[in-house]
């Protein structure tokens, strides 16, 4: 390919954290609006019930696809790579028909006042998940080819799109907010599908003209198209299946093998991650009110690190020992491997210490008394800050591990992630029962702790026979962990003694603290961001020129 793979996978992880945190900000003021309009059980009919169906459809019907097609793509014969990732089209749909009959038939009903609003949501998500689902094969391209930027403005535009919607219509008719979410769903999904094969209509018939045309004066002078020479597509419609010329068979033996592999595994994966939202769902252990409550601290709490899977995907190859393959690439993915863990496990480690005295004063700010009379909100988040270390921590690590495990590897993983998903649901039954929503924390962190422990244990044994020690990034500094406690003694007992009476002076202190904490981190860091500004000034420069 001609991009630079780690430039393209730096910048990709980069603007995933920013449209994370723009997603988040949004779901953010979303919720807030929807407590002050409708009431907290809606928000747990849509966030919870629909959104865990749109998930469950999204994840099974893509995910083994999408991340087979991701391996290795400067070899891929892209004709068979097409016609595989269009497979998730019909698996979407028929995933859809038999999960809107369980969603709306066999789990616990919603009010009566709800019904006919909830039926129409369901079939509204099912609907707009086959939309996305043929949008895939213009995604994949856009990420093998490394359109980061693409990716992130389409996106962004698709979840505003979705917000300006679904609020315009709970304003003009607050009683139909679930109506609301279908309809944003739907129109939102086509706007992402219009947008995507839109670009490529105007983007292919110009780089045909560009090379065209450079061909004829033997240009040496760049463009923003030079890179692009090896780009495989001569029209929009070879992105739908059978257009492209193909000498081969109709599908790849080995990338369908990986998909099988993967799809062992994402089932799986998929009970571990949203674990806890099936329990909620099949079992009326929570009341709706509740499931909004926990939803509202998650996402208060989470904020997921990017993976960088296509970055270790193109970088180390799965089937040949370290030793055996370009020591370069090597060196250099076990470099941002550690990197990545020191990043993530700083901030998780940040949000740690001052998730137990600011999160009373962040959902105050937020609901208002209400949200924080009955404590139950602030426990949630401050619970959910520890979770938060090991979501990012095992994001990263589990993100290596599956985009460097063999075909044997992927399966015998598959094994082992079905007794991971078995206790974890036997351990968030039980422990919401005894905890209540608190269960469901707990048990994800035990739940984080066993793959990140999987997760090290094969990192480790990979690079045994090597110089390297990625997972070093893992131990964060000493000065720097000695300000973090420091901070976190001096900003709880702020909490306790000065919040009540002087809400701005306990923000104030915790800034000043966060700010200290930041400053040493930068200070022990000084090296690695020093990098990553002669690097930036380097492409400032090149792009000048």
């Amino acid at each position: 390919m001609g991009r630079n793979i780690l430039k393209s996978s730096v910048q990709n992880a980069s603007f995933s954290i920013i449209f994370q945190i723009l997603f988040r900000c949004i779901t953010f003021i979303l919720n807030a609006f929807i407590i002050r309009t409708v009431g907290q059980e809606v928000l747990g009919i849509m966030n919870v019930r629909l959104l865990l169906l749109e998930s469950t459809i999204l994840f099974l019907s893509k995910e083994p696809i999408l991340k087979a097609c991701l391996t290795d793509t400067k070899s891929h014969n892209w004709a068979q790579v097409i016609n595989q990732i269009w497979l998730s089209v019909p698996i979407s749909g028929i995933l859809g028909l038999v999960l809107v009959y369980v969603w709306i038939n066999l789990l616990v009903p919603t009010e009566e006042i709800y019904l006919s609003q909830y039926r129409l949501g369901c079939y509204a998500v099912a609907l707009s998940c086959i939309v996305e689902q043929m949008t895939q094969c213009v995604e994949l391209v856009a990420q093998s080819f490394c359109f980061v930027r693409l990716k992130v403005v389409i996106e962004t535009m698709y979840i505003i799109s979705r917000t300006i919607i679904f609020v315009y219509l709970v304003v003009k008719y607050p009683n139909g907010a679930i109506n609301a979410f279908a309809i944003a769903q739907i129109v939102s999904s086509v706007i992402l599908c219009c947008l995507y094969y839109g670009f490529f209509s105007w983007y292919i018939p110009v780089l045909n003209k560009t090379k065209a045309e450079d061909d004829k004066k033997n240009n040496a002078k760049k463009t923003i198209f030079s890179d692009m020479a090896d780009f495989p597509f001569t029209s929009v419609w070879d992105f739908f299946p059978g257009n492209m010329r193909n000498n081969d068979n109709v599908l790849n033996k080995d990338l369908c093998l990986l998909t099988v592999s993967f799809v062992k595994q994402s089932l799986v994966k998929q009970v571990l991650t949203e674990g806890e939202r099936y329990v909620m769902t099949i079992s009326p252990v929570l009341t709706f009110s509740q499931q909004s409550m926990y939803d509202i601290v998650n996402n208060l709490g989470s904020l997921a690190a990017s993976r960088a899977y296509f970055y270790f995907t193109q970088m180390v190859k799965r089937d040949e020992p370290l030793k055996k393959q370009d020591q370069k690439h090597i060196s250099e993915a076990a470099e941002v491997l550690s990197q990545l863990c020191k990043v993530v496990v700083s901030i998780g480690l940040v949000v740690v210490v001052f998730g137990q005295s600011y999160s009373y004063t962040l959902l105050y700010l937020y609901g208002g008394r209400k949200l924080v009379e009955n404590n139950l909100s602030v426990i949630l988040l401050r619970f959910h800050s520890f979770a938060i270390i090991l979501l990012a921590i095992n994001g990263v690590t589990e993100g290596y591990v599956f985009a460097t495990m063999n075909n044997k590897q992927l399966d015998r993983y598959n094994y082992i992630m079905v007794f991971f998903s078995i206790m974890f649901l036997l351990i968030s039954y039980v422990f919401t029962y005894i905890l209540g929503p608190v269960g469901f924390i707990l048990a994800n962190c035990i739940n984080m702790l066993a793959r990140i422990t999987h997760s090290i244990i094969f990192i480790e044994g990979k690079y045994k026979d090597t110089n390297h020690h990625p997972l070093s990034g893992l131990l964060p500094g000493t000065r720097f962990i000695i300000v973090l406690t420091i901070s976190g003694v001096i900003t709880k007992l702020s909490e306790v003694y000065i919040l009540n009476r002087y809400i701005i002076l306990h923000i104030g202190i915790g800034a000043i603290f966060f700010f200290l904490t930041i400053s040493t981190w930068a200070l022990e860091n000084a090296t690695l961001l020093r990098t990553g500004y002669d690097k930036y000034k380097r492409r400032a420069s090149l792009k000048n020129d």
